[in-house]
Order: C-alpha cells, then sequence, then structure tokens
C-alpha cells in the first residue's frame, strides 16, 4: 500500500444506536451515531411497530372513494346528455 493516501482506520470504532446499544468494529470513523440497530429492529426483535399512528391509511382510503365518485359522476352526466338528443 502507499502511504498517506489511505484514511486512518480504527480497531475499536463505535456505532451507537438511538436506543443506546454500542457496537465495536473496524472503521475509518471513529464513532458513528445510527437511528436503529439490531437490538431495537423490529426484524430481530420479533416486536411489531404501529406505523399508522397518524391514521395515513384512512385518510388514503377516503381520498381513494372520494375520487372513485367524482370519476363516476361525470359519466353519468354524459349518459344524461346523450339520453336528450
Amino acid at each position: 500500500m502507499k502511504k498517506k493516501i489511505h484514511p486512518e482506520y480504527y480497531s475499536d470504532a463505535k456505532i451507537i444506536c438511538s436506543c443506546g446499544a454500542v457496537l465495536v468494529t473496524g472503521s475509518t470513523i471513529k464513532e458513528t451515531h445510527v437511528e436503529i440497530c439490531s437490538a431495537c429492529h423490529p426484524f430481530y426483535t420479533g416486536k411489531k411497530k404501529v406505523l399508522d399512528t397518524t391514521g395515513r391509511v384512512d385518510r388514503f382510503k377516503k381520498l381513494a372513494e372520494k375520487a372513485a365518485a367524482k370519476k363516476v359522476a361525470p359519466k353519468k352526466e354524459r349518459v344524461k346528455k346523450e339520453a336528450k338528443k
């Protein structure tokens, strides 16, 4: 390897999760902060987290129903206009 062109390697680098877990590994960055790790991720823990806390799914369903109702209404008007002719 050429000297002075490679980043410094830390064999005791720390990865700190927002849940408080600390992992020690090798990296070119001395300390890294992450939001989620294997100690708190639902896939690894088996605990299910509710993501629809603000009712986004219900809101989407309401918007989809309104859009479908708007598509049906113009078709009825066209049929009435054609029937008058």
